[in-house]
């Protein structure tokens, strides 16, 4: 059982501070299934579903799109210098 004042993960919350963290989470759907998510494992329902999308990070499923950057001697990946 978690401290007095504590919450689900058995964090302390203290005043304002615990205050703007429960402002915080919405019960949104799960980005993976679709169900509620649970403020314990926000944004996502469960820690299986946290770990699936570690996972799709992890292995490159997902990514960050952004600019082609030079190669260590100054050259584009095509060869090219600039």
């Amino acid at each position: 059982m978690p401290p007095e004042g504590a919450d689900e993960s058995g964090a302390q919350a203290s005043g304002a501070a615990g205050a703007a963290a429960s402002e915080l989470y919405s019960a949104k759907p799960c980005p993976i299934c679709s169900r509620p998510s649970v403020k314990r494992y926000h944004p996502f329902c469960s820690r299986r579903c946290a770990d699936v999308d570690l996972h799709r990070w992890l292995s490159g499923s997902y990514a960050i799109a952004g600019r082609e950057e030079e190669d260590e001697d100054g050259e584009g990946q095509g060869g090219e210098t600039r």
